[in-house]
């Protein structure tokens, strides 16, 4: 599990390699990816939007941004901990996901950016 706090907010990653398949004439390779945002801070923060960059090791890379986390932009108080779980399908075997979230402190009304840190998308099979 990679972990990495940014002003007080605590970002753990796990991913899981879920197989690979056939679609639209293209062999893809699914991961499920599990976050655990932690509020370490003394303020009361929320998430309001995220930037995904997606790195594949065909030398493509995708950038995703949207609001909130699977539709949610979650409050966080002091010590609340917010989990979730989504998913990335890529072309290659091999690549990486990092990422930004974006939230505001509710004390001072000011938006900061939390980093995800960099994670490993790797197919099990190709690293043998």
């Amino acid at each position: 599990m990679l972990q990495q706090i940014t002003k007080g907010i605590k970002i753990s990653v796990d991913v899981k390699f879920e197989g690979s398949f056939l679609k639209e004439m293209s062999f893809n390779h699914a991961f499920i990816y599990y976050i655990t945002i932690e509020n370490q801070s003394k303020d009361v923060v929320q998430l309001i939007s995220r930037h995904w960059k997606i790195f594949e090791s065909i030398n493509r890379t995708q950038y995703l941004n949207g609001d909130g986390v699977l539709g949610k932009k979650p409050v966080l108080k002091p010590g609340d901990i917010h989990t979730y779980k989504s998913g990335c399908l890529i072309i290659s075997p091999m690549g990486s996901m990092s990422g930004t979230y974006i939230m505001v402190n509710f004390s001072n009304a000011q938006k900061f950016n939390v980093e995800v840190p960099l994670f490993k998308l790797n197919a099990p099979y190709i690293l043998n």
